[in-house]
């Protein structure tokens, strides 16, 4: 369950830096929004710091990616927050990555709570 709970960090983290550098207009013209691609990259900077330390203490695996997922979480329902009350960027883009990045994360979520078995045994 280790693997997968790593899998979801590396690809929530990925996705979070890609958000934050297309809010910075390094990747995609258009999209800039500072506090959006500042707020992403905090976001991202503590998936892969909890990604490492599943690493350090593989024992705690589940516990580092509940932590690290449900603030993330946070983050996410904050952004989805702002855009609800027209302060964050409001485009499509933005309000699809916000649900499927909730979604994404409600799974992680569940994954590292051990709630779910992905395989049989």
């Amino acid at each position: 369950m280790s693997t997968v709970i790593r899998l979801f960090l590396l690809l929530e983290g990925a996705s979070y830096v890609v958000a934050s550098l297309i809010h910075s207009g390094l990747i995609v013209d258009g999209y800039q929004h500072r506090s959006a691609s500042t707020a992403e990259g905090v976001i991202a900077v503590v998936l892969l710091v909890g990604l490492a330390l599943t690493w350090v203490w593989p024992g705690q695996t589940r516990s580092i990616g509940f932590a690290v997922q449900a603030f993330a979480m946070l983050g996410t329902l904050v952004g989805a927050f702002t855009i609800a009350i027209g302060i964050g960027p409001r485009s499509i883009p933005d309000l699809a990555y916000h649900l499927t990045m909730l979604a994404v994360l409600a799974g992680g979520l569940v994954v590292a709570s051990g709630q779910t078995k992905l395989a049989p045994g």
